[in-house]
């Protein structure tokens, strides 16, 4: 039997609480569907199977330049954060694995750490890489880039760190590494553009090589940062090259922060789809960068019509077409296991509204050349209140009607501060 981080009785007394108001909304939301066409419990069981991983290292407090203020029960090793990370999945019933970030979560025992994710009935997503930053310990910095760097020695270590990525990954479980890296340059002249890219590209080479056959590598773009001038891996363009480059195992992972404002993000998801290259998404939101902010924060609407092209291609059967669905946030003035919790429900709930899309009439506007009619086909689907269908489908799966109210009811917070001492804040650093 899966292990619980909350008692039982706790979710099911606040379930209770909202029970009877969560039957009458399924039930008034079905019968206006029904009017369109649409059978909700379809919808649901739908919605019941889509699920998305949590990053390992968003369940602590994140940072930026200037500072990091540490919350109370702060995880003290990758054990309390896979403890944090059930309780997650527990209330939503929509996060069943979890990204780990090496060297953050290094343990010498990989066999324990998966028999723990088994007993809470947590399993691993793709391995994250840290090139970007220096290890304690490390021999040879990153300073000056890692896979591109034009020192053969530092480029030889990256790569086995990656390598070192892999073998924990077939040790626990995962299927997928994921590579970004923050080479680049901040100076014109600092780096020859072409032979940079020459030397990261042989470095993926090297990687790809020892990927085991059931594995995905998926390749990161990121538009600047902490390089400023120039990155390695600067666009999707430059993304869509090194997928194709590598090899059939090798897509294109889309953060959905790296990005220039304005960016027609939900068109690169389709061009990727179109070319067989799109590998998944690090979901979050931003105003200003890279904020790293919880999913659907800022702009809902803007991830909604990321899964509308996403729906199209599963309404459409697109040829290899099965993307990896991951949070990559940094919580700095939030409990993260309720940012994660909510932000699990926005990505689920932007799916629901994709499903109500009517491809049909849609399509149909879009042959006519009515413009109109085709933004308000999707307007249409996205002003549909979807939580009754979204508590629907974690009540029925055992989670929380409320999971963030059931979380607070449950004291979590304050109980396993009472194991973990208080960890000092002070400087500045991503977790």
């Amino acid at each position: 039997m899966t292990e619980q981080r909350i008692a039982g009785e706790i979710v099911s007394a606040d379930n209770e609480k909202r029970m009877t108001a969560l039957n009458a909304d399924y039930d008034a939301l079905g019968a206006k569907l029904a009017r369109d066409g649409i059978d909700i419990d379809a919808i649901t069981g739908k919605v019941a199977q889509f699920f998305v991983a949590v990053p390992s290292w968003g369940v602590g407090t994140g940072g930026t330049r200037f500072a990091r203020f540490p919350g109370i029960g702060e995880p003290r090793n990758i054990f309390d954060k896979i403890d944090d990370c059930a309780v997650i999945h527990q209330l939503t019933c929509a996060t069943p694995t979890v990204s780990l970030h090496i060297p953050w979560d290094k343990v010498n025992d990989p066999k324990r750490l998966k028999a723990h994710g088994d007993a809470l009935g947590l399993g691993f997503d793709a391995m994250n890489s840290n090139t970007f930053s220096d290890a304690p310990g490390q021999e040879k910095s990153y300073k000056f880039g890692s896979l591109s760097h034009t020192d053969a020695a530092i480029r030889e270590q990256a790569i086995k760190h990656n390598i070192e990525c892999i073998e924990i990954g077939e040790a626990i479980g995962s299927k997928a590494l994921t590579v970004w890296i923050g080479d680049g340059s901040n100076f014109p002249g600092q780096t020859n553009f072409t032979r940079s890219f020459e030397r990261y590209l042989d470095s993926m080479k090297t990687i790809y090589k020892r990927l085991p056959e059931d594995w995905r590598i998926f390749s990161e773009h990121k538009m600047y940062e902490p390089a400023f001038y120039s990155t390695v891996v600067q666009d999707w363009g430059t993304n869509y090259l090194i997928a194709t480059e590598l090899g059939e195992k090798a897509y294109c992972l889309v953060d959905l922060g790296h990005h220039a404002p304005n960016v027609n993000i939900e068109m690169i998801v389709a061009r990727l789809i179109q070319f067989k290259k799109l590998g998944g998404f690090h979901f979050n939101d931003s105003k200003y960068g890279d904020d790293d902010l919880d999913t659907g924060a800022i702009d809902p609407h803007r991830l909604f019509l990321v899964f509308n092209e996403l729906v199209d291609a599963e309404h459409r059967r697109a040829e290899n077409f099965h993307p990896a669905h991951m949070i990559d946030q940094s919580h700095n003035v939030t409990d993260p296991i309720e940012s994660l919790i909510r932000s699990a429900n926005e990505i689920r709930r932007a799916y629901a509204q994709a499903l109500l899309v009517n491809r049909k009439a849609l399509e149909g506007y879009q042959d006519d050349n009515d413009a109109l009619m085709a933004s308000e086909t999707l307007k249409s689907a996205y002003r549909t209140d979807v939580e009754p269908i979204l508590a629907t489908a974690r009540l029925q799966a055992g989670g929380a009607i409320d999971p963030i109210a059931a979380y607070r009811a449950s004291g979590y917070r304050q109980a396993v501060s009472k194991e973990r001492p208080p960890v000092v804040g002070g400087s500045g650093g991503i977790v």
